[in-house]
């Protein structure tokens, strides 16, 4: 378990309770604390004096008795995780070490245990990462709006006298109960000895799918199924279409019926069909939406903005509610909780169950396909047309020297006096609707760039559209 590791000792007298009062410099936080998480380069960045002082914070920030602590496979999740209960365990709070978890692991973990949570991961990032994703308990969001930014003042402020009394570490493991948990999503008896392979490109899928997927009627290939945050094999990135090579090689091998491709910490899934063709986000959104639809008529679905028309376009068809949020775990849990919503789907491959406390989880959506798959008794490669309708660009990122003058001028350039159709919404960055095409455009958190996401109703339209608005951003920049 984590915990049991040695951890590397922090600078002399730096550690929270130590003689030193001395913060860290606001500056250097600044790079590594993100909207949603901590995140950074080991150990330059992120190291244990870091992680030790996080703990304290968090231990203070969240008030609880008991902290939950987890980690995925990279090998500085190890020290990393022992400073971070040092840490908290020095403010007052026990320490329970749930060892190598997903990250949605730990979020049912923090639902069902009710206790907060810190994971250890930096998700899709290169081996020389890693980070520290927090809720609170209840799996209830930490992010820059809700407690992250504290969390890093007192990060950045005098390291605190420890509690007048230590806590403990223990350790528990949750993976059969979080396993349990993610198939009582669907009615395992309705599914059809479908054959499955699962890329888990190194990371932590490579422990809880075939967890998830122990007794289920499926034949189940995992590829690269070893744990080992160097990531050999390929990149824990299956958003990038270099990254599911290999996948869609198994699956055109062994006429597999659908592809897993999961991330580093197995929080997202993307699905490949029997063509071995990519499905994006947007399609498994609305594909899930449908399946929850029919077990919850009339329900609430949430869809970022980000997402394909088509998504709320089906709710509304299956007779659901449709309604959008900013892009973000944070945002998208708190709407979740404002409105009920039973389902929330992310085009970057984020699905939020209402039911496993609001948290996402690619492990519950991928068995929601399956059983979808299972009782419509049709390939994946079919099924998905009646959820396909536009051509969309995929994310494209171009740089510019001022991301919020450029937003502006394009706005100006698509006002009401050029395109008297166009309507404009500012929720996240810029949406521009044109009636039978849109954009978005959003500003990186860390980067000068803008991400530009672009829909049309053909391919051909969709790529000059895309031109022209790409042409417009290279021009303002």
């Amino acid at each position: 378990m984590a915990g049991a590791g040695p951890g590397r000792a922090a600078r002399p007298g730096s550690s929270p309770g130590g003689s030193c009062k001395v913060g860290l410099a606001m500056a250097a936080l600044d790079e590594i604390f993100k909207a949603y998480d901590i995140r950074g380069t080991f150990p330059d960045q992120i190291d244990a004096e870091l992680a030790a002082r996080v703990g304290a914070a968090f231990a203070a920030f969240s008030g609880a008795p008991r902290i939950l602590v987890a980690r995925d496979m990279r090998p500085s999740g190890v020290e990393l995780v022992a400073a971070f209960g040092r840490g908290a365990t020095s403010a007052g709070a026990d320490v329970v070490d749930l060892g190598l978890t997903s990250t949605d692991e730990l979020y049912y973990a923090s639902g069902a245990l009710d206790a907060p949570g810190a994971m250890f991961t930096a998700s899709h990032n290169p081996a020389r990462y890693n980070g520290i994703k927090l809720c609170l308990a209840g799996a209830r969001p930490v992010g820059a709006e809700s407690g992250l930014v504290d969390i890093k003042a007192a990060v950045a402020g005098p390291a605190p006298e420890p509690a007048a009394e230590a806590g403990r570490v223990s350790e528990q493991d949750v993976l059969g109960d979080y396993a349990a948990k993610v198939r009582s999503f669907i009615d395992v008896s309705s599914l059809k000895p479908l054959k499955v392979v699962a890329d888990t490109a190194n990371g932590m899928g490579g422990l809880v799918v075939p967890a998830v997927f122990a007794g289920l009627p499926v034949e189940l290939e995992v590829l690269f199924g070893e744990l080992d945050g160097t990531f050999p094999n390929h990149p824990a990135d299956p958003i990038q279409p270099a990254n599911l090579v290999d996948l869609q090689r198994r699956i055109t091998e062994t006429g597999a019926d659908v592809g897993l491709a999961f991330d580093g910490d197995a929080d997202r899934c993307f699905l490949v069909d029997d063509k071995a063709q990519p499905v994006s986000g947007s399609t498994t959104t609305a594909m899930v939406a449908a399946a929850m639809l029919e077990k919850y008529p009339g329900s609430t679905i949430l869809h970022n903005l980000i997402c394909s028309k088509s998504v709320p376009e089906i709710v509304r068809e299956r007779g659901g509610t449709p309604v959008v949020t900013r892009v973000g775990h944070s945002y998208i849990k708190a709407v979740m909780a404002e409105t009920g919503a039973v389902f929330g789907g992310e085009h970057s491959g984020h699905y939020y169950f209402r039911d496993n406390y609001r948290a996402d989880s690619g492990s519950i959506a991928a068995l929601v396909v399956l059983e979808l798959l299972s009782k419509a008794d049709r390939p994946l490669s079919e099924i998905r047309k009646d959820f396909e309708r536009y051509a969309d660009s995929g994310e494209i990122n171009t740089e510019v020297s001022d991301p919020h003058a450029v937003i502006e001028a394009v706005a100006a350039a698509y006002g009401a006096e050029r395109h008297p159709e166009a309507t404009q919404s500012r929720m996240d960055g810029l949406t521009v609707d044109l009636g039978d095409w849109w954009f978005n455009l959003r500003p990186s958190n860390t980067e000068p760039l803008l991400r530009l996401n672009l829909e049309a109703p053909t391919p051909s339209e969709c790529q000059a559209r895309t031109a022209e608005v790409v042409a417009l951003l290279k021009d303002l920049s």
